[in-house]
C-alpha cells in the first residue's frame, strides 16, 4: 500500500500528493496501511468518516499516541521517560479541564481585542513588501514572522525572543526535513528541542509567578486544575501548543494561500473585484493548505466506520489534508476557488471536542493580512519553484519566491 502518509518526502510535492489522494478517494474512505517500520494503521481519508470519528471521542481516543511515528521514533520516545502533555495528548475528563483554562482567550470577543495589533502587523507586512522592491520570499519574509509576532503579543513575550522562538518552532515541526534540522541531527537531539522549550518556559513561569501581568503566559503559569497548581509537564505542554501550533500552522496557511493566488491569477482578480469574498477565500486557503496534516486515534472497542470493521486497539490516521480533497463533498477538489460555496466545510481545524482552540484567531489573522495586501497587488507571479516542507505532521511551505508590483498606498 502507498507510502503517501508515512514518507515525509512525499509532502515535498504537494501537488502530486493531492492528486494521489484524490485518486485514493475513488477506492474508498478508509484504507489499511501496512508500511515497513510502522505499526499497521487505518488511513481515514473520507471527509464524513473523519467527522464520524471526531464525534465519538470516547470510542476513538487521542491516547496513547496522537501523532504518527515510526517504530524507531516511538521506541525512542518511550525510552525518554515522561513526556510533555499537551491538549492533543489528552482525552476526557482532562482535556475539558485544561481547555477551559484558556478557552475565553480564544473566543471572538477576546480576539477582537487584537484587531488593532493585527492590522498594524498587516500594514507592516505590506510596507515590507513595498520596501523589498518587487521580489521577495513570501514565506521567509512575511508569513514566518507575522503569526509568531501575534503569539509573542498574546503570551506577553519580548520581541527579543523572536529568533529563539523561530528556531525552536522550526526544529520541532521540521525535524524530518533536512533543510530545517540542526546542523547535526541525531535522535537524541530531537529530544533536546523539547528540552530547549522546557528550559525557556520554566524561566518564564518563574517570572510570571513572581510578577503576574494580564497576558496568557501569566494565566498558564498560575493556572489551577481541580483546585491544585497545574503540573509542570502539562504547564510546559500548554506553552508549547500555544507557541508552536499558533505559529507554524498559520504561517503555512498564509504562504500556501498566497502561492495559490499567484498560481491562479483569475482567482486573485475575482477577490479584488469582490472584497466581500475575503472570508470565503480565507476558508478556501485553509481547505487547500490544511497545515495540520493528521492526528491519530486509537479505537477503544470493536466498532465500524463507513462500513469498515475496526477492532479494539486499532490505530487510525485522520487525514485532514485528504479529507479536504474529498470529491463527495468538494466539487473538483483540486481546483482552488475563492467562490467555492462550501469552503467553510473544510476540516483543517478538526471537529468536535478537539476543534482547534485557535481557529478563530487564525482566520482573523489571514483576513487581516490578505485584506490589506490583496487590494494593493497590481501584479503577482511566482519567481521560482516554491519548496514545501518534507514533514508528515504539521507543514507547509519553506520558500515561496514571488515577483509582484503594488499600487500606491
Amino acid at each position: 500500500m502507498t507510502d503517501l502518509f508515512t514518507n515525509p518526502h512525499r509532502y515535498g510535492d504537494l501537488d502530486a500528493w493531492r492528486r494521489e489522494a484524490v485518486e485514493l478517494h475513488a477506492r474508498g474512505p478508509i484504507h489499511r496501511i501496512d508500511q515497513p517500520g510502522y505499526q499497521p494503521f487505518w488511513a481515514v481519508i473520507g471527509h464524513d468518516a473523519v467527522l464520524d470519528i471526531e464525534r465519538r471521542p470516547d470510542e476513538f481516543t487521542n491516547a496513547p499516541i496522537p501523532i504518527l511515528g515510526s517504530d524507531a521514533q516511538l521506541s525512542l520516545r518511550a525510552a525518554g521517560g515522561a513526556e510533555i502533555r499537551t491538549l492533543i495528548h489528552m482525552d476526557e475528563p482532562d482535556h475539558g479541564k485544561y481547555r477551559k483554562l484558556t478557552n475565553d482567550w480564544f473566543k471572538p470577543a477576546s480576539i477582537r481585542r487584537l484587531t488593532d495589533r493585527l492590522d498594524e502587523l498587516s500594514r507592516q507586512a505590506v510596507d515590507k513588501l513595498e520596501a523589498l522592491g518587487g521580489e521577495a520570499d513570501f514565506y521567509k519574509d512575511i508569513a514566518l514572522a507575522y503569526p509568531l509576532q501575534v503569539i509573542l503579543s498574546i503570551l506577553g513575550l519580548p520581541e527579543a525572543d523572536y529568533p529563539r522562538m523561530i528556531k525552536l518552532t522550526q526544529e520541532m515541526f521540521g525535524a524530518e526535513d533536512p533543510d530545517l534540522q540542526r546542523d547535526v541531527m541525531s535522535p537524541e537531539q530531537t529530544v533536546e528541542v523539547v528540552t530547549d522549550f522546557y528550559r525557556y518556559f520554566t524561566e518564564l513561569t518563574a517570572d510570571r509567578q513572581a510578577h503576574p501581568t494580564d497576558d496568557l503566559a501569566t494565566l498558564i503559569a498560575n493556572g489551577t486544575i481541580d483546585d491544585a497548581p497545574m503540573p509542570d509537564l502539562e504547564k510546559m505542554g500548554y506553552y508549547v501548543i500555544i507557541a508552536t501550533a499558533g505559529h507554524d500552522t498559520t504561517a503555512a496557511a498564509m504562504a500556501g494561500g498566497l502561492r495559490a493566488l499567484a498560481e491562479h491569477p483569475d482567482q486573485l482578480r475575482v477577490l479584488q473585484d469582490d472584497p466581500d469574498l475575503l472570508s470565503n477565500a480565507v476558508d478556501e486557503m485553509i481547505r487547500w493548505t490544511a497545515p495540520v496534516r493528521h492526528f491519530m486515534r486509537t479505537a477503544q472497542l470493536d466498532t465500524e466506520v463507513a462500513g469498515v470493521e475496526i477492532a479494539k486497539g486499532d490505530w487510525l490516521y485522520l487525514s485532514y489534508l485528504a479529507g479536504n480533497l474529498d470529491p463527495a463533498v468538494f466539487d473538483d477538489p483540486l481546483r482552488f476557488d475563492v467562490t467555492r460555496h462550501n469552503a467553510d466545510r473544510h476540516i483543517a481545524f478538526g471537529y468536535g471536542i478537539h476543534f482547534c482552540l485557535g481557529a478563530q484567531l487564525a482566520r482573523v489573522e489571514l483576513r487581516s493580512l490578505f485584506g490589506q495586501l490583496v487590494p494593493r497587488l497590481q501584479s503577482l507571479e511566482l519567481a521560482g519553484e516554491p519548496q514545501t516542507a518534507k514533514t508528515t505532521f504539521v507543514g507547509g511551505h519553506k520558500t515561496v519566491p514571488i515577483r509582484y508590483s503594488l499600487t500606491a498606498s
